[in-house]
């Protein structure tokens, strides 16, 4: 597949990656699209648990949406081929249409016995998102020029974190006053605003070339590619051992929050301060990664992260407080670096298949890591498990620093 670039030197000029970003009409339709859909689906993320938890009494059934909507990035390598073997803008019409369409058969649900229902949905949504996230930093790749793509990846996880704050309390008060069917409405249409953003960029996709071989051997050329680039491969593992470092430290923090002695809600002040942590890397990410290059940048924010998670058990609210903004600025920083490094260091026909690949390596640890975490911080305690997660972040940040880069890669992400 072929895609025409229609800017190749945007946002050149200045130093703010909020103007620079906006001044790029396609480039702020792409940001546009990404708060809309990250809105749609914050809501509907908690609302979902929420009505389960009220049709059943059920903190177990009510935990199964998440897993419903995190199982599908499991087999992320193979649904993210498709976004390789049609043209990206219509998949991502195409899918945000089918999801509102989808969303609507959740006013069915009224009782116990449609539960299933829900389940399916929740887990249709995570399918149909791992497809989305592929075939949409394949189209950034395209419609946002390599020189914006560093800001515009920091300013796309600021949104996303923006709307972990705001969307959450829209949909429970939304859910309040009607019910889950009013939350389904709400995504539904974010959806389709979604698609309507997309409909709007200019720019122009050939027709995918025939795939040669079976849908196995498509989606594995994706991984071999991701695996033999010498670039590539370092920052998606840090990025997989960060994640799963973040899973273990996210399933801490309820015993943080009683080591201070406070109530659990005060969880809530933890994760905004690392909300806004994670919203200021975001804006400086762009020129972070111009200044220091993907590989550095992202070292030396899983460094900030690892120092963080060491101190984190000390029973003060200012240490508290303080290490949950540095692990908001720091986590996001192999995230971005990794991105942008895929989309700089792919080929157009491959880059949705790579991009999901990274996307199933980085994030599925986190799963991992929860699960090890909720196992092991009542038997082991604080201290001795935060340090030793802080290790494990410090020697990853190092190796990453050592890696030498590729002879003759010479593109920002890769420096």
């Amino acid at each position: 597949m072929t895609t025409e670039r229609t800017k190749h030197s945007a946002g050149r000029g200045g130093h703010r990656p909020l103007v620079r970003v906006l001044r790029d009409r396609d480039a702020a339709l792409c940001l546009g699209g990404v708060v809309v859909s990250g809105f749609g689906t914050s809501a509907l993320w908690l609302a979902a648990g929420v009505w389960v938890k009220d049709l059943t009494g059920s903190d177990g059934l009510a935990a199964l949406c998440m897993l419903a909507m995190w199982a599908p990035t499991l087999v992320g390598p193979a649904l993210g081929t498709l976004a390789d073997r049609v043209r990206r803008r219509p998949l991502l019409i195409a899918t945000g249409l089918l999801m509102s369409c989808l969303l609507l058969t959740l006013f069915a649900v009224d009782s116990r016995e449609e539960l299933w229902l829900v389940y399916a949905v929740l887990l249709v949504y995570g399918a149909s998102g791992v497809v989305h996230d592929a075939a949409e930093s394949a189209l950034m790749a395209a419609a946002v020029g390599p020189g914006l793509l560093g800001d515009f990846n920091g300013l796309r996880l600021t949104a996303n974190e923006g709307m972990k704050l705001v969307a959450p309390l829209a949909g429970a008060g939304l859910y309040a006053a009607y019910g889950g069917p009013g939350v389904a409405l709400l995504d539904a249409a974010t959806f389709v605003l979604a698609a309507a953003v997309y409909a709007a960029l200019r720019v122009r996709e050939a027709p995918p070339g025939r795939p040669a071989g079976n849908w196995r051997q498509h989606t594995a050329e994706g991984a071999r590619y991701l695996w033999g680039h010498p670039g590539l491969r370092p920052l998606v593992l840090a990025g997989g051992v960060t994640m799963l470092c973040a899973g273990v430290n996210g399933a801490t923090a309820y015993a943080v929050v009683d080591a201070l002695g406070h109530s659990p809600a005060y969880a809530g002040a933890l994760y905004a301060v690392q909300g806004a942590g994670s919203v200021v890397a975001g804006l400086l990410a762009g020129w972070a990664v111009r200044r220091l290059g993907g590989r550095r940048f992202a070292a030396a924010g899983i460094a900030l992260f690892a120092v963080a998670v060491a101190v984190r058990a000390a029973p003060y609210d200012a240490v508290a407080l303080a290490t949950s903004a540095a692990i908001g600025a720091g986590l996001p920083a192999v995230l971005i670096a990794a991105l942008t490094a895929v989309q700089h260091e792919t080929p157009g026909p491959l880059l949705g298949r790579v991009a999901a690949t990274a996307n199933s390596l980085v994030f599925a640890p986190n799963v991992l890591g929860l699960a090890a975490g909720a196992a092991l911080v009542e038997p082991a305690g604080l201290w001795p498990l935060l340090p030793v997660v802080a290790a494990v972040l410090l020697g990853t940040a190092a190796v990453l620093a050592a890696t030498r880069r590729p002879a003759g890669r010479r593109t920002p992400s890769a420096a």
